[in-house]
């Protein structure tokens, strides 16, 4: 490991003398009513992606001007959600951890990272790093070789690296830590390489493995007999983005993957935990309840974006609720005490499921499914991109929307036989990339309402569709980025676009808001790649790379 320090003089210093103090389980459990913190990933356990600032508003939204850019050196695509506590910003790269001043955007510290040269071509859908967790003074990220690392959160010094698991298999990881009741989890990446999928527990103090629950269910547990044989083995359900927290429940929400491989003909039965989600326990990794939303999923409906945990009136009555904008392409609201449906509906077009039946949770399989299934040659709504790519949505409590960059795209679909090689995709179907609607929008910014799926508005984007993240704020806003490089705010009642800036690469991060100093910033990373980069049309080739950090303020 390589490790690069530059101080930005005595005021950076000082700054972090007396700035930085050690974050409490409890300072984590107000982050998203702290706004002048950005704690977690999901602005706070709940993963809303919401923030009560409203001093940059719909009135004084387009007076947004740019503050700082910082550039991260680095020319892979950026999806990484800052972190923000006490005057400092963390943000990563796959090979580095930069602290920043959220005021002027000098750098503080950086760290950088050694890794394999090989595990390059391991890495399934860009070469990247999704962020941070910060707790008790240190900075906690997990690196493409599959470690997961501590550092100070001061110096960036290395306090402790783990291991968990070997890259050479084909699994990565690329997501930020949640940490829950004290303990440190992450996920897996590599579902397409004939893996079996996890989440670890590992003590923040030193980097011990507490625990590790299996997302394939093995003969002996329960849920076992849904795999054939040892097909569990290589099963998938790939744990690559982060979980969401109920701190009164003591629960912890995980989305899980696709099954491996593709052909669901080679694992059939229901395929247990695979395209679910997971409640556990923090400390233990018990699990608690499960639902599954694409059983046997042939289509790569990655659940692993876990959606948002919100608290809502439904019949009359008060529900804790998870709600998931699924890549199958349905809205699901699930009671997160228990796991029993409440709702799912459409939020895009839909053609391998009629429905999805309330009293059994299960699909109901359209004739297409079905003949997907036989081996014919079919187009599937919607594509092996989802409803919604990886980047998570928004939740604003004033309008009862979810806000979603949502996508209009097809993909032709035929099995093929899988054959298992160590290190490379074990798919199973003839993949031959997706297919873009011809005198249609390819993807919209939606307003949904998450127990109809239906949209009260939809802004559609010129050309690419957009795969940025989105947050939504007490100002009335909601904020998110083009595949283009524009960095936008639209009004969260109408979708009117009120500003834009052009950040000079492709944006597919995630925008967070805070307050320093009384003054209300914006920030997002800005950098062309990721999936849509190996997927997208000719266009892209247009848009040039290059990783920045952008931060605004009304001026």
């Amino acid at each position: 490991m390589q490790q690069t320090t530059r101080w930005a003089g005595a005021a950076a210093l000082a700054l972090l003398a007396t700035s930085l103090h050690a974050q409490s389980l409890d300072d984590l459990k107000r982050d998203s009513a702290t706004p002048g913190d950005v704690l977690t990933y999901g602005m706070g356990y709940n993963n809303q992606r919401y923030s009560p600032l409203k001093q940059i508003n719909t009135n004084n939204a387009a007076k947004l001007r740019p503050v700082w850019a910082y550039s991260l050196n680095n020319p892979q695509g950026q999806e990484s959600q800052p972190i923000v506590h006490n005057g400092v910003m963390y943000v990563t790269t796959h090979n580095t951890t930069v602290a920043i001043d959220p005021a002027t955007g000098k750098q503080i510290w950086k760290q950088e990272i050694e890794l394999p040269q090989d595990v390059f071509k391991m890495a399934c859908c860009g070469i990247l790093n999704r962020g941070a967790a910060i707790y008790d003074g240190k900075l906690f990220r997990s690196t493409l070789d599959a470690h997961v690392m501590a550092m100070d959160a001061k110096t960036g010094k290395q306090l402790w690296k783990s291991k968990a698991a070997d890259y050479q298999n084909g699994q990565a990881m690329t997501s930020a830590p949640l940490i829950a009741n004290g303990v440190v989890l992450t996920g897996i990446a590599g579902g397409e390489y004939g893996t079996r999928g996890f989440i670890d527990g590992w003590d923040p103090a030193t980097g011990k493995q507490l625990w590790r629950f299996y997302t394939t269910a093995a003969p002996d547990q329960k849920g076992g007999d849904t795999w054939p044989g040892d097909t569990h083995l290589k099963g998938g359900a790939p744990t690559w983005l982060t979980g969401a927290y109920d701190p009164e429940l003591d629960l912890v929400y995980w989305g899980t993957g696709n099954g491996g491989p593709w052909n669901p003909n080679a694992r059939q039965g229901d395929n247990l935990y695979i395209a679910s989600v997971v409640a556990i326990r923090p400390k233990t990794g018990e699990l608690v309840w499960h639902y599954q939303f694409s059983p046997n999923d042939p289509y790569d409906y990655d659940a692993t974006e876990v959606g948002m945990l919100v608290d809502m009136k439904i019949g009359g009555k008060d529900r804790k609720v998870l709600a998931q904008a699924n890549r199958n392409g349905f809205f699901y609201v699930l009671d997160r005490a228990s796991g029993e449906l409440l709702a799912a509906n459409p939020y895009v077009k839909v053609n391998w499921a009629e429905r999805i039946d309330l009293k059994t949770g299960r699909p109901v399989p359209t004739e297409t499914d079905k003949k997907a299934r036989a081996g014919e040659d079919v187009e599937i709504f919607p594509s092996v991109l989802g409803g919604k790519n990886w980047t998570p949505m928004s939740w604003n409590p004033s309008t009862g929307l979810a806000y979603a960059n949502t996508l209009n795209i097809s993909w032709p679909y035929q099995l093929a036989k899988p054959e298992y090689k160590k290190g490379e995709w074990y798919l199973g179907v003839n993949f031959r990339g997706v297919n873009m609607p011809k005198n249609e929008p390819h993807g919209y910014l939606s307003a949904i309402d998450p127990m109809t799926g239906k949209s009260k508005w939809q802004m559609a984007w010129p050309g690419q569709p957009s795969m940025a993240g989105t947050l939504s704020t007490g100002g009335g806003l909601v904020f998110t980025g083009a595949a283009t490089g524009e960095f936008i705010a639209v009004d969260a009642n109408n979708g009117k676009k009120l500003y834009e800036f052009q950040t000079s690469s492709g944006i597919i991060g995630l925008p967070v808001t805070f307050e320093h100093k009384g003054k209300q910033y914006v920030s997002i990373v800005s950098g062309a790649g990721g999936v849509w980069a190996l997927l997208g049309d000719e266009r892209m080739s247009q848009v040039p790379a290059g990783g920045s950090v952008w931060t605004f303020a009304v001026d």
